[in-house]
């Protein structure tokens, strides 16, 4: 392991996020917002003149390469350390005044959760919703990613980041060099952003509310500019584009690059993406089912607010329309049962992740059959390729880490003497980035009452979800730490 190189690229990290905070900043000079400007202006001062000496002092360091352990460390400390960053300006500027609140709403941001703990959003400065939204656009692609971008400049490699950063059980490359990829899945991320903003101001938003939403959009993360979500704007064609882009966002970005390029029967052979619409579909048939009738009384009604809601929930996005815990209860126990399900591997998506599911439904199908034919051989086949066994058994291994650390984490908001449904669901969609839930949580609600431990738990929650489990317990492990 080696500190000194993960010290330098951390400061690299930090001074390009400063980079990004220098927006909001120009904002909040333009609008005259006092309080934000001064925040801002210490939060980047700060970083840069520290992140600016470390990166001096070790430039004559011989490059060298990131091990395996150095990306698992090098990721974590991302994270942690630009939620720290991050939630300096709000915390300065006394916009949320308690440390565990902002940092809870920024690695919120960051992991693309989007729970928050603001009551009132809206009376937010503006300069301070857009660094909101902004934490989730970085978060969406990965912030390692786009470091990753520019390291072979500097002589660092970056293939182990993106391996330990990367949303999904495996690292897709779409071309040989790793710095080369991360700079296509940024275009084509710059690209959606960009067509989703200029369709929603057609659609009658104004710019700065078009892109924070498409920032939450892409980001699957959820952080809207107004206390009631998306439902705020009440139209059909915004509501239509948000739920375009959210299905966008959730499939395996690797796939939009192979359709922009015309490579189209990579899509149809895709076992994950037929899968992943599957469910989108069949879920807003049946929540729009029992939506019609009990809540809405005609099927475009129904239609229209059972694909948003489904969209959002399976993609992790968090927007919301309506209050679904008004809904007939097999609407809910659909929109639950696809919190455990969550996006495309290779996508912002959190969530278990439609391949994994899969994987895990054709290995039980595979074993049964194996009890009726116990000299058969049964290989496992995803999308025309076999499944190596030691995929499988690390996706066993991923389910029961999520599982445990569900119980877990849902013990400790239960400790505070929360009821089973609120620790349950707090739990669950912190860990797969999804932002509202049920009880307390539910959409019409936010996570401001909780204790500051149990902040702290669900903050934990958020990063294990986003580093997909592995990434973060890993350095729980003694042996992680012997040299």
């Amino acid at each position: 392991m080696n500190p000194l190189i993960l010290a330098k690229i951390i400061s690299i990290l930090l001074v390009m996020l400063s980079a990004f905070m220098a927006v909001p900043f120009l904002i909040a000079l333009y609008l005259h917002e006092t309080g934000s400007l001064i925040a801002f202006a210490e939060t980047i001062a700060g970083t840069v003149i520290l992140s600016s000496a470390i990166i001096v002092a070790l430039r004559k360091r011989r490059s060298e390469a990131i091990s395996v352990r150095d990306g698992f460390l090098m990721v974590s400390l991302s994270w942690v350390l630009a939620s720290v960053m991050g939630a300096m300006p709000f915390y300065i500027s006394g916009c949320i005044p308690s440390f565990t609140d902002a940092f809870f709403e920024t690695m919120s941001g960051f992991t693309t959760t989007g729970a928050s703990i603001l009551t009132d959003v809206e009376s937010l400065p503006m300069s301070m919703l857009f660094w909101r939204s902004l934490t989730h656009w970085l978060g969406g692609m990965g912030i390692v990613v786009l470091t990753v971008a520019i390291l072979p400049l500097m002589g660092i490699g970056g293939l182990q980041l993106i391996q330990a950063e990367s949303p999904g059980p495996t690292v897709d490359r779409i071309t040989p060099r790793i710095a080369e990829t991360a700079k296509i899945l940024w275009l084509i991320y710059i690209l959606f952003t960009a067509l989703q903003t200029l369709l929603l101001v057609i659609g009658g938003m104004n710019l700065f509310d078009s892109l924070t939403h498409s920032f939450g959009t892409m980001a699957t993360g959820g952080f809207s500019t107004k206390n009631s979500s998306a439902g705020h704007f009440d139209s059909p064609y915004i509501e239509g584009v948000i739920t375009v882009f959210m299905l966008l966002a959730g499939v395996n970005f690797t796939l939009h690059y192979r359709m922009l390029t015309g490579r189209f029967k990579k899509l149809y052979r895709d076992t994950e993406l037929k899968s992943y619409l599957f469910i989108f579909f069949a879920s807003t048939a049946v929540v729009a089912y029992f939506l019609y009738g009990n809540t809405y009384n005609t099927i475009g009604q129904c239609l229209r607010y059972a694909s948003f809601q489904t969209a959002s929930i399976m993609t992790t996005t968090g927007f919301a329309t309506a209050d679904f815990e008004l809904w007939h209860h097999g609407g809910q126990i659909v929109l639950f049962m696809l919190m455990f399900i969550g996006g495309c591997s290779g996508s912002t998506g959190g969530g278990i992740k439609v391949i994994r599911l899969v994987v895990l439904l054709k290995q039980s199908i595979n074993e049964i059959k194996l009890l009726l034919h116990p000299r058969g051989i049964f290989t496992l086949r995803i999308s025309g390729n076999m499944v190596k066994k030691n995929i499988v058994y690390s996706i066993s291994g991923f389910f029961f880490l999520y599982a445990a650390v569900l119980l877990f984490i849902t013990f400790v908001v239960a400790s505070a003497g929360h009821d089973i449904t609120t620790s349950f669901t707090a739990a669950l969609t912190t860990l797969g980035n999804i932002g509202p839930g049920f009880g307390k949580v539910g959409p019409a609600e936010n996570f401001f009452f909780f204790e500051p431990y149990v902040k702290w738990a669900l903050s934990f929650s958020m990063l294990v979800g986003r580093l997909e489990i592995y990434t973060v317990l890993v350095l729980f492990s003694p042996r992680f730490w012997r040299v």
